[in-house]
């Protein structure tokens, strides 16, 4: 697979360099270029879109009017459609868009806000239309955040018109880049501790025609469940319908991580009550593994219910770390409806390998089960590495 940080490529750069010079006269391509590409290859993703976006600034006008102008020119023509694949579009002599907006984004937000607002608050809005417009070919989720944090109030008020917007990229940016953790992303402290103010738009955003929306919504709802689960629970009864099978997969996905740590009330909202039964012969096809091998188990679920009922099958790795502790870690199975009486089989092999997000260490670590939110069993398993 190709590196990540090659989002944000030389060939990218001279493609923004010569749109800009189509716009702008004044403009140092020599210079620009020269800065830039003697550094770029050396840089990840986030500090390549940091170098193209602060080396801008200094080249580009600093008049406001006149920068805008230059901006919104270079962008690609929009295209609405295959919204979720926006991420994957990519820049050509037509114009930027997908990940060559990112740097555009920063130098509007990050970069520009404050020198601007410095001048005149007037241009906070202004500053907002570039990025609505700049969100249509890819996303603005991140730079929309610095006007949070400046403004809260002016900033939501003013994008709430933007959630009945004609173009679902816009409407998305309503509830993703107000998330209170987007990954990457600003943390907005504000909405951490209080995430109320963002309610009246996800209200607007929770029926709309876009499951790319409709997802953001969710996992905005997932963000304010780590600090606020009751607030999620309350909206998540008033959303649930079980007819509407849109509204089903929305709250399910907002409260995945409270069904996740097996809370009884985001498990009775969609349904999944208590469970009634017995694990029998739950088992472990070796013991001991290899790092780079897998865990392989079986187990049989016996139903102790007269009536059936519906299962939200998970595993938990309890991983031993550095001092000899063990950490949890929950993976999402199956969701499984059982009859009365029914006796299921089931299997399952989980890679164990190395991965960045988690270091392994030899020694004895556990397996166990997680049913509509109670824990089952507990297997030993030594990882040799």
């Amino acid at each position: 697979m190709e590196p990540f940080k090659n989002k944000i490529s030389p060939e990218l750069v001279n493609n923004i360099v010569k749109l800009i010079s189509q716009y702008s006269d004044s403009f140092d391509s020599s210079s620009y270029l020269s800065i830039v590409l003697s550094t770029i290859e050396s840089l990840e993703l986030k500090e390549r879109a940091t170098l193209v976006a602060r080396t801008l600034d200094t080249h580009l006008p600093k008049d406001f009017t006149e920068r805008k102008r230059i901006l919104l020119a270079i962008l690609h023509p929009c295209d609405d459609s295959n919204a979720e694949q926006g991420l994957e579009w990519q820049s050509d002599e037509t114009g930027i868009r997908g990940w060559g907006v990112m740097p555009l984004c920063m130098l509007v937000g990050q970069i520009g806000l404050p020198y601007y607002l410095a001048q005149s608050e007037d241009l906070f809005e202004a500053s907002l239309d570039i990025l609505k417009e700049m969100t249509k070919r890819f996303s603005a989720e991140f730079d929309i955040r610095y006007f949070l944090v400046h403004d809260q109030r002016r900033t939501l008020n003013y994008i709430e018109s933007w959630a009945t917007d004609s173009n679902e990229h816009v409407r998305r940016l309503v509830s993703e880049g107000t998330r209170p953790r987007l990954p990457w992303g600003v943390r907005l402290q504000q909405l951490v501790k209080d995430p109320t103010p963002t309610f009246k738009l996800l209200e607007i955003l929770k029926d709309d025609e876009s499951e790319y929306v409709r997802r953001s919504v969710a996992n905005h709802l997932n963000d304010v469940a780590k600090d606020h689960p009751e607030a999620v629970l309350k909206l998540a009864e008033q959303w649930y319908v079980p007819e509407n099978t849109k509204r089903v997969k929305l709250v399910k996905h907002a409260c995945r991580t409270l069904i996740k740590n097996g809370h009884p009330d985001a498990l009775a909202i969609l349904g999944h009550k208590p469970p009634k039964l017995n694990i029998e012969q739950f088992a472990l096809a070796n013991d001991k593994i290899t790092l780079g091998e897998s865990l392989n188990f079986t187990l049989n679920i016996v139903s102790l219910d007269s009536e059936q009922q519906s299962l939200i099958i998970d595993y938990v790795i309890h991983y031993q770390k550095s001092n000899g502790d063990l950490s949890p870690k929950v993976f999402k199975w199956k969701t499984v409806s059982l009859n009365a009486s029914q006796t299921i089989e089931l299997q399952r092999n989980q890679a164990i390998k190395a991965v960045t997000t988690r270091k392994h260490y030899a020694g004895i670590h556990a397996l166990s089960l997680r049913i509509n939110g109670k824990d089952f069993g507990y297997l030993e398993f030594e990882i040799m590495l």
